[in-house]
């Protein structure tokens, strides 16, 4: 497994992702695109990129705010991550961007097939996923861990391509059960093929060992374990992965 930076632009927005090759990763490995959490393209987000990509696989970090910056804390995530909540158009432009680059440097480097693409977001990476989607981009699936539901721009009829896995915390007050719902029920009237599983008693970002605000967000070892299987499960599934 090696990292390196990946330099690639959004318009007129220079970004830095991470990109991680597997061991064993040859001209057919799935893609996968990693939408980190509100904090950016952080170490930790490279750990979770790596585990989810294997040794076969081959993952880039996203960069949602330009030049590979990072946040250290609530304090300075919360306006970077609410500025593309609130600009639908610019977060999904960057998002695709982000898969764009992981293609183009699949074809550069012939390591990858980009007819084997997935998307996967953690909290705010799982909004950026799930927006990706939305706009009806050719990938197999789009997994969303404890990430934001709703969106001002809900697919329409017919869109979604990816087939698509959501987990979710019974008790998230990020994403309540009136966002899970209401995400339900976007996806039923648009025809999309998806799943949610649920999981009782935990809140937001289960699945992230750094979460530690009480009743918030809080990580749960059991529920993450799951989660990864699930994420397995799924990715064979949907890539046609071998065991």
């Amino acid at each position: 497994m090696r990292t390196e930076p990946l330099h690639y632009t959004s318009g007129s927005l220079a970004c830095t992702g991470t990109l991680v090759i597997g061991a064993e990763a040859d001209a057919d490995s799935p893609l996968i695109l990693v939408a980190p959490n509100w904090l950016g393209v952080t170490k930790e987000a490279a750990e979770r990129a790596a585990r989810i990509a294997g040794p076969r696989g081959i993952a880039l970090v996203a960069d949602m705010f330009g030049g590979g910056r990072t946040a250290t804390g609530p304090e300075d995530a919360a306006p970077l991550a609410g500025a593309l909540r609130d600009d639908v158009n610019e977060r999904r432009r960057r998002i695709a961007a982000a898969l764009d680059a992981l293609t183009a440097e699949a074809g550069r480097s012939g390591i990858g097939n980009p007819a084997r693409r997935a998307a996967i977001g953690f909290c705010f990476g799982g909004g950026n996923v799930l927006e990706l989607a939305r706009t009806g981009a050719d990938i197999a699936a789009a997994i969303c861990l404890h990430g934001d539901l709703v969106s001002p721009l809900p697919a329409q009829p017919g869109t979604v391509k990816a087939s698509l896995l959501v987990a979710h915390g019974a008790r998230d007050p990020v994403a309540p059960k009136a966002q899970r719902d209401a995400f339900e029920a976007e996806m039923e009237e648009a025809g999309a093929t998806w799943r949610m599983m649920t999981f009782g008693r935990l809140v937001h970002s289960f699945c992230e060992e750094d979460a530690d605000v009480p009743g918030i967000a809080e990580y749960d070892a059991t529920g993450a374990e799951a989660t990864y299987r699930l994420i397995a499960d799924f990715l064979a599934e949907t890539l046609a992965l071998s065991a």
